[in-house]
């Protein structure tokens, strides 16, 4: 057993060899900050980074920043950034729009590549917002395709001659299970499937290596684990092998071999380039490359090793203090199968959230009851973990939780 005293948190944390990170992001310094599954804290270069673009380059150069600073090239530069984070070669990945829409684009590339099937799977209880994306590609512009979804445990069996694509999450937001990309990868693929991986919960907190996995496809947000701030620009993989034949569903001028000739018609850039469509976010590039900047220099292995260490000191915290008052742990126990964050269900799980809140320990609550502790170890301390778990078993114990006002549900859980 480990030591689970305040001194040993705090002997862990002199122990930790992240520990300088934490002063590179402002955090309020009462607060317990355990949601960096939903929104990662604000780094303090980011503030010097707008403060350059928004000053210099667009307050004074104005629009010669656009080659000036190389604002053209931002999404293909930042790609390359991201790419070392997940396993990919530069070129192979870009920076542009949201989740939903690039999503959108990949389903419908795959299913131009792999024309003789109809269907695409995915699992039950994946992200919803990929299960409602997926289906309208497929429903509404699929010609005839569809989207089948069906229970996790059957996922690979239900991957078949008629499958196209199959789509997952490699880290299950509510659960933090953790798939094992490159076995479901390559038995997707021998089995004549493409397959599209959706890292939101993944990139800049656990290991990915998409081109040892020989992957297809792949997209992920940056306000997690990447600290780009609420509403950051998402990216998208996509292999370099399929560049040539892969089209996009969504053809905008930047995404045009030559944008500035202004011709009627479309012809594709080569490579990732074509997956661009609007103008890019300048602003909102900028906020994330101070968030991605960071990340590459703790390097994601080591990140991982100190969420594992969090997580596990976690569980045993709460299943040690917590014990007797309903809660169950509801992550894989085994560490090498989830990813950065810890959920724990109680039937009044939104109430105990909402009281652990307003003791400024910070996670978060999915449906139906289920509570996350997200660990963001740029900036999570063991003390915070120690802290969190203590605050838990207060509110239990004391049954703080049943305040009635902490049963009311704001519109963001």
């Amino acid at each position: 057993m480990s030591d689970l005293s305040r001194d040993g948190a705090r002997a862990l944390d002199a122990a930790d060899e992240l520990r300088g990170f934490r002063e590179r992001f402002v955090l309020p310094p009462d607060l317990v900050y355990l949601d960096g599954i939903s929104l990662g804290a604000l780094p303090r270069s980011t503030l010097v980074q707008i403060g350059r673009v928004i000053d210099r380059e667009w307050g004074c150069d104005l629009v010669r920043s656009w080659n000036a600073h190389d604002w053209i090239n931002s999404p293909l530069t930042l790609g390359d950034k991201i790419a070392e984070l997940i396993g990919a070669a530069a070129g192979e990945v870009v920076v542009t729009d949201t989740t939903s829409v690039n999503l959108f684009r990949l389903v419908l590339t795959a299913l131009e590549l792999n024309p003789e099937r109809l269907e695409v799977v995915s699992e039950a209880g994946n992200f919803p917002t990929d299960l409602y994306v997926c289906r309208g590609a497929t429903d509404t512009y699929g010609r005839g395709r569809r989207t089948r979804v069906v229970p996790r445990a059957e996922v690979l069996d239900c991957v078949g001659e008629s499958t196209a694509l199959l789509l997952l999450t490699h880290v299950h937001y509510r659960t933090s299970e953790m798939y094992d990309l490159v076995a479901v990868t390559r038995e997707a693929q021998a089995r004549g499937a493409l397959v599209l991986w959706d890292l939101s919960h993944s990139v800049g907190a656990v290991p990915v290596d998409l081109n040892a996995a020989q992957a297809d496809f792949a997209v992920g947000c940056g306000y997690k684990y990447l600290n780009g701030g609420p509403g950051a620009p998402a990216f998208l993989f996509v292999a370099n092998r399929h560049h040539a034949r892969a089209g996009n569903a969504i053809c905008g001028w930047h995404g045009h071999v030559r944008p500035f000739d202004f011709t009627d018609d479309y012809e594709p850039a080569p490579g990732i380039r074509r997956f661009l469509a609007g103008t890019p976010s300048i602003i909102a590039n900028s906020a994330l490359e101070a968030g991605v900047d960071i990340v590459r220099e703790a390097r994601v292995e080591r990140l991982d090793a100190k969420s594992r260490r969090m997580s596990e000191y976690f569980i045993e915290l709460v299943e040690t203090g917590c014990a007797g008052y309903g809660l169950t742990l509801a992550s894989p126990r085994d560490v090498s199968q989830r990813g950065s964050h810890v959920s724990f269900a109680h039937p009044h799980g939104y109430a105990i959230m909402q009281a652990l809140i307003e003791r400024s320990v910070i996670g978060d609550f999915r449906e139906p009851d289920v509570m996350r502790f997200g660990f963001a170890p740029l900036y999570t301390r063991f003390e915070d973990v120690w802290i969190a778990a203590n605050e838990l078993r207060l509110v239990l114990a004391q049954k703080g939780w049943q305040d009635p006002r902490f049963a009311v549900r704001a519109a963001v859980t």
